[in-house]
């Protein structure tokens, strides 16, 4: 398994995922958007920008989902990144989600400065706060309403990792 940049063979897998209310999931799918702003923005930058860029989820020749950050403003000169994940549904429980997730910390700490990751998930997405929990993320508390899907509002679940925390898989 491996993290890569978005190719242009990988965009149709990836709109696909992203465009598919089945593939993305119940805790995923917020609605219809604009079909082609992820191909657009491939176009411009590869999908790799300051504020926010994708890595492809590999695992041999097969494109089995994606990681994201955007960048968080916490002061003026200060940032910290927010992450997420999105694995095809025929990649899911394998361990697949927990290991992208381990190797976009380990490069987001090495590539930048920040001292902060998070990540947020709804309270009943029980297999990404494991995931999370198994990377080392700490559990930071409960957002009420956080976020609007399916009708109704729901409840979040945020996760910090500092720089300076152990990581449990290099804890060997």
């Amino acid at each position: 398994m491996s993290l890569r940049p978005i190719g242009e063979a990988d965009l149709g897998h990836f709109e696909a995922l992203l465009l598919d209310p089945e593939a993305v999931g119940p805790f995923q799918w917020f609605g219809w958007r604009d079909p082609g702003r992820h191909r657009r923005q491939w176009a411009e930058n590869g999908l790799l920008a300051p504020e926010q860029s994708v890595l492809a989820i590999r695992c041999g020749d097969d494109f089995a989902g994606f990681v994201g950050w955007r960048r968080v403003e916490s002061m003026s000169d200060c940032h910290y990144w927010n992450l997420g994940i999105l694995l095809r549904p025929e990649w899911r429980g394998r361990g697949i989600g927990t290991e992208a997730q381990r190797l976009l910390a380990d490069y987001l700490f090495a590539h930048s400065p920040v001292m902060r990751l998070e990540a947020d998930t709804e309270t009943t997405n029980y297999a990404e706060q494991r995931a999370l929990e198994k990377c080392g993320f700490v559990r930071e508390g409960v957002r009420r309403s956080a976020t609007f899907r399916d009708g109704e509002w729901r409840d979040g679940v945020r996760y910090s990792l500092l720089r300076t925390d152990p990581r449990p898989w290099t804890a060997s």
